[in-house]
């Protein structure tokens, strides 16, 4: 009997969201010839517009509990979040159905509708890195991982942004199906199966600071300065601020210390002339201010979970 795997809608979701997962679960059923079951669900059923333009067609997710539990219920995730995780008729549903479904899981912004339920209290989640800090301030009693492509904690799957979806999908279909069909239907789509690294790989450091961009000349002048020791005095004085003062107000905007900014900045140049170019290792931590090469791997590992000659196999690999 195929399981039922119940994708959850609202208005201006995203359409990779749900079509990373659906495609996923389509290619490992085929694969292991077991397929899925998937309904598509919505508050009230009908069409659902994506922030693309593209409707899809849903049924009312009520009459689902009265058909049985789903295996698996999955909130997708998107723009329209932001009204969803207030939506009194979505929160109710999601608050029923959890105590029915074996698993229930959230793509991307989908873990702020699943916090709006209650249900993230007190366990590990993550989202896509630009809403973690949303997802931490508007509800103080789940624990946020934004560094992590997908959080299991218990019953209750999280992933980080929109492609990692189908990165949570695949663990899924590991446990249902086996480790060699989920590996299998990664090949199929040509993804990684276990991607290497945490979000933030992905994340832009002038975003961390929100839209004022005070410190935007700054970071700018940092990048075209890497190769030199930048210590609070240097930039304090750029900055035209004093040293404490500066250091107050670079972490209060950019969520981050000036230290830890520069390590993302020369990471940031880093990984791409490892990943793009044949300069020896040790050369590109000389160049970027790393000085010892040691000292740049260990800040890969924490990084990207991989060390820098780790990673230019994989690029030459692709």
């Amino acid at each position: 009997m195929p399981r039922t795997i119940g994708l959850y809608f609202f208005d201006d979701f995203q359409l990779l969201d749900a079509s990373g997962p659906i495609t996923s679960f389509e290619v490992a059923g085929r694969l292991a010839r077991r397929p899925y079951r998937l309904v598509l669900l919505s508050a009230s059923g009908g069409p659902v517009r994506s922030s693309a333009g593209v409707v899809i067609e849903t049924v009312a997710a009520s009459s689902t509990l009265a058909d049985g539990p789903l295996d698996t219920l999955m909130v997708v995730g998107g723009d329209g979040s932001r009204r969803a995780m207030r939506d009194a008729e979505t929160l109710a549903y999601l608050r029923a159905a959890a105590s029915e479904v074996r698993r229930l899981c959230s793509v991307c912004s989908g873990a702020l509708v699943l916090a709006g339920a209650g249900l993230l209290d007190g366990r590990r989640a993550t989202t896509h890195w630009r809403r973690a800090p949303q997802l931490a301030r508007m509800f103080p009693k789940v624990i946020v991982k934004p560094d992590r492509i997908h959080v299991r904690d218990g019953p209750i799957w999280t992933s980080a942004g929109i492609t990692a979806g189908i990165d949570l999908t695949l663990a899924l279909i590991a446990e249902d199906l086996g480790e060699a069909t989920a590996r299998a239907a990664a090949q199929e789509m040509v993804v990684y199966y276990r991607r290497p690294g945490g979000q933030s790989q992905f994340s832009a450091l002038v975003d961390l600071g929100g839209e004022a961009g005070l410190f935007a000349p700054l970071l700018d002048w940092i990048r075209a300065h890497l190769a030199e020791r930048l210590t609070i005095e240097t930039l304090a004085a750029e900055a035209a601020m004093s040293p404490r003062n500066f250091s107050r107000a670079f972490t209060r905007e950019m969520g981050l210390s000036p230290a830890k900014a520069i390590e993302r900045l020369r990471l940031e140049v880093a990984r791409e002339r490892v990943e793009s170019s044949s300069v020896p290792i040790e050369q590109i931590a000389a160049n970027l201010g790393f000085h010892d090469p040691e000292r740049m791997r260990r800040a890969f590992l924490r990084a990207f979970g991989q060390p820098p000659q780790a990673m230019r196999r994989l690029a030459r690999k692709g």
